[in-house]
């Protein structure tokens, strides 16, 4: 090490290396599915609103309906999705151990597709039937 380089800035040695272009599309996707969960959970509001009272066997027809299903799992993996995304940027602003973030990185999304998939299939075993 020079003599002159214990002078030179951090900004210096990150000059010319230009932005990951991932801080954007996740900001996007965040705010995406923010949007879609405000109107998606207005829709499950009202769908369990109007279930108050209702027998399993209504509930279940209500749920077996396919507009009903298409939006349930809308909801469903929007919600995972964005939890995801929202743990992901607490995670990076927290976890400061390289092999820990990664570790829970992992196991953040691994979860979060797991809990996605199961609620998922239960929604389209009612409205299938199964």
């Amino acid at each position: 090490m020079s003599d002159f380089d214990r002078f030179r800035t951090p900004l210096k040695n990150a000059r010319g290396l230009g932005s990951a272009k991932d801080g954007v599309h996740h900001f996007v996707v965040q705010r995406a599915t923010a949007v879609a969960l405000f109107f998606l959970g207005l829709y499950f509001l009202g769908f369990v609103i109007s279930l108050i009272g209702a027998d399993y066997a209504a509930a279940r027809a209500a749920v077996a309906h396919p507009c009903h299903a298409v939006l349930l799992i809308a909801f469903l993996v929007t919600s995972f999705w964005h939890a995801q995304l929202g743990l992901q940027v607490v995670i990076e602003d927290y976890v400061h151990t390289p092999i820990l973030a990664v570790t829970s990185q992992l196991a953040v999304r691994f979860v979060c597709v797991l809990a996605a998939l199961a609620s998922v299939l239960a929604v389209l075993r009612i409205a299938l039937g199964a």
